[in-house]
């Protein structure tokens, strides 16, 4: 058996954890009392989410995906916050969407395009 402390919503619980191995024990102790700790630290805070940015105006590939619809045209204006693409990864649609005002300068993608993290989707003027 391991000992470690884990917190949960600020509470900090000391549990034991089995190796898997040789004897399996299906018993199970659940933690009777958080520990003694002097003042909960807060969590960090996450950064804002925002769209990764490769090059000046260049919209990138968050994630790998597959492209999936794209809702703009070379030559459009766009608003931040505006949606440029739908990019599917894990089964979910993800919006990209623009980080600031601009127009469409080129779109470096199409329609069912497999995508690695990083690569150029949209440049924007």
């Amino acid at each position: 058996m391991k000992k470690y402390n884990v917190t949960v919503n600020g509470k900090t619980y000391e549990v034991e954890v089995e190796e898997v191995g040789a004897v399996t024990d299906t018993s199970y102790k659940a933690p009777t009392r958080p520990t003694q700790q002097s003042a909960p630290t807060p969590a960090p805070k996450a950064a804002p989410s925002k769209p990764v940015q490769g090059g000046a105006g260049t919209i990138s590939a968050p994630m790998p995906g597959t492209v999936i619809d794209i809702k703009v045209t070379e030559g459009q204006n766009v608003k931040a916050g505006d949606i440029l693409l739908i990019l599917e990864a894990m089964k979910m649609e993800n919006e990209i969407v623009a980080p600031s005002d601009g127009k469409v300068a080129k779109i470096n993608t199409s329609k069912g395009t497999s995508v690695s993290t990083g690569d150029a989707l949209i440049t924007l003027n």
